[in-house]
């Protein structure tokens, strides 16, 4: 259906809506007067079309069910330049069509999928056929929600638009099912359920529907109704068409009454199983010490929002030092292999906890120990140590790189690199640094089939490149990070993606940029990346309004680790200038970050807010070494604008 009917600027030159009553709208958004009935008719027949040509006979046997009166072709084409007139209301006189244009004996609609309202919904409902199911709910989730029943409303007594109405339908019904799906298996049954319900209401006899209803609402703790839904399906299957349900149906029931872990929440399963080994280990269970922190990986990299892996890796951890052998403690903590790329941990004391463990084994094992395993244990201490100051960490993951090169290990090499990455963010700066090492995480990754790795390096280097200033390799980056993650199934990714755009939109000056922060924020926090969202959305909403010049009162409460490099200025802007200045003279440097440009950015403005030249000056040399940088930008989250601007306003 794509065509060529689109504007100067790209955009599509008209839009059209068939879901619901025929209309159409200008790209400056603005109504088209269709003429009348037989007009929007002839638009609508000719969406149906969906991109091919009508000829002129079939439209007049449409348009008048076979009984068309005397002169009904010129007719047809009076409607066709009244529409094209309404379409293209900018076209030069006999200059060609580029919307409604003429092909052989008839017409087509030239438009791209994505100007038309029935085009755009298939043209999704096809694009996450394999995608994973966050990405489902973010896709589906909203084009479902003004998807109305009925397609083709103002068609309903026409034949020709029968055919199209049943098949819209069928797919509508097939998005909403694929979404309930998705909302099940991402731990959001209540909003599944309250999809389902009136879906299996209007389509009593797609066994699909019943499944997912039974199901959602088991995994909504309502047992009972989900038996009953089972219930009344196997009723409407009997009733109206006289067949039984299908084997899947019954299967359903049986496990739904046996609680098999099969219905269980795809988290809530897998942790359970992880759990019961934790709580099983005991001597001479070296293997299942490493099985288990094995899935706990497994469940951080592919649960859509794993639930405290740090809490149940530690449990692991000290099981294994029970054992008495640092070699065996070695393996299992080698075992835990999971990718990040924020450099803050989700839970900082049992991150603390767990590299003491990885620092005691180091000195405990012996000297003849494989030099991989040392490795993964300096890569660990590095990965569980970022965001502190000093120096342990980065040594660590740069023994680990060293160790990796000189096996020629790519695996591992990739891991090292990683935790490397968490601590090249320890002054300000260091954008190219990590963009580098993103680089070769990715080349290494790809060469050897390393998917999460891959997906981290691709992350690396989106962060990076808003840093960089360089939005359109960040936006190119962006959509291959989609299509990675949604190819390897690595569901979170698409989360940090989504949280980009919105920091594009804050550089972009949409008008809705705060919204599209808000959104992201919550998408992150609800991904079960803590470390990330504590503080982040105030303090987005605070950049925001610094690249805008708007200096509004700002909230006591809710900036997280962030709070002591925001005080000062919360305290300026509420009339608090003495104790904002003993708040400057007192604050020590921000924390290693992605944040760290953006919160002495923060510190910079309440400097210039109370005059207070000790922090001026404090701002000025630390941001020096970023002047070329965007503050904050390397989060890939949000935006302080330019650091020399900054510079400049410090007097640099």
């Amino acid at each position: 259906m794509q065509g060529d009917g689109r504007d100067d600027g790209g955009a599509p030159a008209v839009r059209v809506h068939v879901l619901g009553p025929t209309a159409a709208w200008s790209a400056d958004g603005t109504r088209v007067d269709l003429r009348g009935p037989r007009h929007r008719e002839l638009l609508a027949r000719l969406v149906a079309a969906r991109g091919r040509s009508v000829s002129v006979a079939t439209l007049v046997d449409d348009l008048w069910d076979g009984a068309p009166p005397p002169r009904a072709v010129g007719t047809v084409r009076t409607f066709v330049a009244d529409l094209r007139a309404a379409l293209e209301p900018g076209r030069a006189p006999r200059s060609p069509a580029r919307v409604l244009v003429t092909e052989g004996t008839g017409y087509a609609l030239h438009l791209p999928d994505d100007a038309v309202d029935a085009w755009r919904a298939e043209a999704a409902v096809r694009d996450v056929t394999h995608a994973p199911a966050e990405q489902v709910v973010r896709t589906l989730g909203p084009l479902v929600a003004d998807w109305p029943d009925d397609a083709y409303p103002d068609q309903a007594h026409r034949p020709w638009a029968a055919a199209e109405r049943v098949r819209l339908g069928a797919v509508r019904a097939g998005a909403v099912e694929r979404l309930v799906g998705a909302l099940t298996d991402t731990g959001r049954a209540d909003e599944a359920v309250a999809l389902a319900a009136p879906h299996t209401g209007a389509h009593p006899w797609r066994e699909e529907g019943w499944r997912l209803l039974a199901l959602s609402l088991y995994r909504a703790g309502r047992q009972a109704e989900a038996l009953e839904a089972l219930r009344r399906a196997r009723a409407a299957l009997r009733g109206e068409l006289g067949l039984d349900p299908s084997p899947a149906l019954a299967a359903l029931e049986t496990d739904l009454l046996r609680h098999d872990p099969r219905v269980a929440a795809p988290d809530d399963a897998f942790r359970r199983v992880a759990q019961d080994s934790v709580r099983a280990l005991g001597p001479g269970s070296q293997a299942r010490l490493e099985t288990t922190v094995s899935m706990l990986g497994r469940l951080a990299v592919f649960a859509p929002a794993p639930s405290a892996p740090h809490e149940d890796l530690l449990a692991v951890a000290r099981a294994a030092e029970a054992h008495g052998d640092a070699s065996v403690t070695a393996r299992v903590l080698g075992a835990y292999d999971v990718p990040s790329v924020w450099p803050r941990s989700d839970d900082p004391e049992r991150s603390r906890l767990l590299a003491d463990v990885a620092l005691r084994t180091l000195e405990a094992i012996p000297g003849s120990a494989p030099a991989a395993a040392r490795a993964r244990l300096h890569a660990l201490v590095g990965v569980e140590t970022r965001g502190q100051h000093g120096a342990l960490g980065r040594g660590h993951a740069e023994a680990a790189v060293r160790t990796a090169r000189e096996l020629q290990d790519p695996a591992l090499l990739c891991s090292a690199l990683g935790a490397l990455a968490l601590h090249v963010c320890d002054r300000p700066g260091l954008a190219a640094e990590r963009n580098r090492i993103g680089a070769e995480i990715v080349d290494v990754a790809r060469r050897h089939d390393l998917p999460s790795a891959e997906v981290q390096g691709l992350l690396l280097r989106l962060q990076a490149s808003g840093a960089l200033g360089r939005p359109d390799d960040g936006d190119a980056l962006a959509d291959e990070l989609e299509a990675v993650s949604a190819r390897h199934e690595r569901p979170r990714a698409p989360v940090l993606v989504a949280g980009y755009r919105a920091m594009r939109a804050t550089q972009a000056g949409a008008p809705d940029a705060a919204e599209r922060l808000a959104r992201a924020a919550h998408a992150i926090e609800d991904a079960g990346m803590p470390g990330v969202a504590d503080g982040l959305l105030p303090l987005a909403l605070l950049g925001l309004d610094l690249v805008r010049d708007d200096a509004r009162p700002l909230p006591e409460d809710g900036w997280g680790p962030y709070a002591p490099w925001v005080r000062p200025l919360v305290l300026a802007r509420s009339g608090d200038r003495d104790g904002a200045v003993t708040a400057l003279g007192a604050l020590v440097a921000p924390p290693p970050g992605l944040l760290l440009e953006a919160l002495w950015c923060v510190v910079a403005q309440a400097a210039l807010e109370t005059g207070h030249q000790p922090s001026l000056d404090r701002a000025r040399k630390a941001l020096g070494p970023a002047r070329d940088e965007v503050a904050g930008a390397g989060s890939g989250l949000l935006t302080y604008g330019p650091v020399a601007a900054w510079l400049d306003r410090l007097g640099d």
